[in-house]
């Protein structure tokens, strides 16, 4: 008895805020692209056909001296959040670069 080796049908991914769209076989996980629609933040595409809903959250707190994320429109952006039909949801957190000051001591 030989071995059968299986291959994985090909993957389309859509965005549902702008028209991009990929192929990938299927065994790549998720694609994410630099959105039009969300003001160029990166986002995931989601697989055609899934009615899933893409989405941005402004960070509503005070920035200060953060190095955060920011959209075309100067809007600090703390998550994309991918909504799904059945009530799950996926949260890509953009959380704040963190920096060090250091000074020499004499």
């Amino acid at each position: 008895m030989a071995a059968v080796l299986l291959t994985l049908p090909p993957v389309r991914w859509v965005c549902p805020n702008c028209p991009v769209e990929a192929v990938t076989p299927g065994d790549v996980p998720n694609r994410y692209h630099e959105c039009r629609g969300l003001a160029g933040i990166t986002a995931p595409m989601v697989p055609a056909g899934s009615r899933s809903r893409v989405r941005s959250v402004v960070r509503e707190d005070y920035v200060g001296d953060e190095i955060v994320q920011y959209d075309w429109w100067g809007r600090p952006i703390m998550a994309v959040v991918t909504d799904r039909p059945d009530g799950s949801n996926d949260v890509t957190v953009l959380a704040p670069t963190a920096r060090m000051i250091t000074q020499a001591v004499m």
